[in-house]
């Protein structure tokens, strides 16, 4: 199949077996001697250093209990073991609870981002407050820091203006060889190629290939009206490979006009303080498959298309794969966000990334982007049969984004064998078959094609119909597109609890009836 599976929640078991994963996670370098100082300390235990384990046992009880978990409502011990064992970086969020970014220079904000050094600063009895400052985003309110004891957490969290505590890095790692093959596989991450089946597809009249799916919902209709032509799609991914031609200078040989940029804000490094970019090029093949999805060109070398064949792509590789786990990728995943929002010719961004739970950093970013106007689309969850009971993730939870799913082929409504559903989803897409075929996209490489499945191709199509409406509308605002795009829906004018408005007519959608 391919890397058909995205988003998974590969630290999450069905609610019988989750604790069984959820311990079976890797010992930071530092957790042998937290252990000895848990078994010596002759502090009260609520003062004491939790595992790894430990820590995440208490994340696993209030999910079985809760069945969602937030860093706001862990307790200090929580709070400051998970920062300890994350190489003691703490995020912290301040600000009013509408502040997620500046816009201009203000005094209040710089007066209290100072208070919190200060305040770091004197419970880790450092000389300069600058000593405890790892990292300040320009636009965003926050700050990462150094934190050593509780008395720090404890102290942050008396203060008033702040909107977030969190341990950016703390991350979960499977130590059981056969989980980790298991989660690489499905993070969606894979380079080979498949055999597509000749039932799987259509032909247009340049000889390339319409993905079996497209009839499904109209798209091959709707492109008597609408191609995508002049609409900036934003793809953040794991990049685009350098090795597919339909997806570089091949990007614009049939038609003319169209444009395909690459850019990269992720750090590939093992260390928190490096600040060397990875560049933009996909090292994982899930970036590469969505942004063919969306825009793969109209061609005469019989490859796939993308939903929005003339559409202008902008592809940001700002993670190594799907779940952003690691403290550059909630970093990288923000600043493209960031990147993307200030360009006035992307008008959508598509994001088959995510996380179980809500990312302090990411959730500003994508309130910045929302601010200026972009239509943002968020997969809501892909994982195996057996993890799939979770909900909707981050950020496809969010108001501002628009979360979507993967259904299979047939007349009631039935999630994929791998993607969540819930009421947060918006929309579905049909990209499994009953022989479990799912939607055929480019290869990592030239002339190569494979099967993708899951919620991030269903986002990624979703966000091609949304490039089909705009441009058809091209002075519509986002509002606009979207409700167009909900009357087109199967459900519409009702939400379905689980699939939202169900799957989009494109036809409908772009011509109104």
């Amino acid at each position: 199949m391919g890397h058909s599976y995205l988003i998974n929640l590969i630290y999450f078991m069905k609610k019988s077996n989750f604790l069984i994963w959820m311990i079976t996670i890797v010992f930071l370098s530092s957790c042998t001697n937290n252990e000895e100082l848990l078994e010596n300390s002759k502090e009260p235990f609520q003062e004491k250093l939790l595992s790894v384990q430990q820590v995440m046992d208490k994340i696993n009880e209030t999910i079985e209990t809760k069945g969602s978990f937030d860093w706001k409502t862990a307790d200090d011990q929580l709070l400051w073991s998970a920062t300890v064992h994350g190489n003691h970086l703490l995020t912290v969020g301040f600000g009013s609870s509408n502040e997620s970014f500046r816009t201009t220079t203000s005094k209040r904000l710089n007066g209290i981002k100072t208070s919190i050094l200060e305040e770091i600063s004197k419970h880790e009895n450092t000389v300069n407050k600058k000593d405890v400052l790892v990292y300040e985003d320009a636009v965003l309110n926050y700050v990462d820091v150094k934190v050593e004891n509780i008395e720090t957490i404890k102290a942050l969290r008396k203060l008033s203006n702040i909107r977030y505590l969190e341990p950016d890095g703390f991350m979960l790692v499977n130590t059981n060889e056969n989980l980790q093959r298991s989660s690489l596989s499905s993070s969606g991450c894979g380079f080979d190629s498949d055999y597509i089946y000749g039932a799987d597809y259509g032909t247009l009249s340049s000889g390339a290939k319409i993905p079996w799916n497209y009839y499904d919902h109209k798209i091959n209709q709707a492109w008597s009206y609408s191609k995508g032509r002049g609409i900036g799609v934003g793809v953040i991914d794991t990049g685009l490979s350098p090795n597919q031609t339909n997806l570089s200078y091949k990007f614009d040989d049939y038609y003319s006009g169209r444009y395909i940029q690459k850019y990269g804000t992720y750090i590939d490094s093992n260390w928190w303080w490096s600040n060397n970019l990875d560049g933009p090029n996909d090292r994982c093949g899930h970036g590469t498959s969505c942004v063919s999805a969306v825009s793969a060109p109209n061609n005469n070398s019989g490859m796939f298309v993308g939903v929005a064949y003339e559409c202008n792509m902008v592809s940001y590789r700002g993670t190594s794969d799907v779940v952003l786990n690691d403290y550059h990728e909630k970093k990288g995943v923000a600043n493209a966000l960031i990147a993307l929002g200030n360009r006035s010719d992307i008008k959508i961004i598509s994001m088959s990334v995510g996380y179980p739970w809500s990312i302090g950093r990411v959730k500003d970013a994508v309130r910045y982007a929302y601010s200026k106007g972009k239509l943002i689309f968020a997969a809501g969850g892909t994982s195996t049969s057996y993890t799939n009971w979770y909900g909707v993730i981050f950020p496809a939870t969010m108001n501002e984004t628009v979360a979507v799913t993967g259904v299979e082929e047939q007349a009631s409504y039935n999630e994929c064998d791998v993607c969540h559903k819930g009421s947060k989803i918006d929309f579905t897409f049909v990209m499994e078959r009953g022989n479990n075929h799912h939607q055929p996209v480019l290869g990592y490489n030239s002339y190569t094609s494979n099967y993708f499945g899951g919620s991030s191709v269903a986002t990624a199509s979703t966000a091609g119909i949304a490039a089909l409406v705009w441009a058809k509308y091209p002075y519509w605002n986002r509002n606009q597109v979207l409700n167009r795009m909900k009357f087109a829906g199967h459900f519409y004018p009702n939400k379905n609890s689980n699939f939202g408005y169900g799957n989009i007519n494109a036809l409908k959608a772009v011509r109104g009836y």
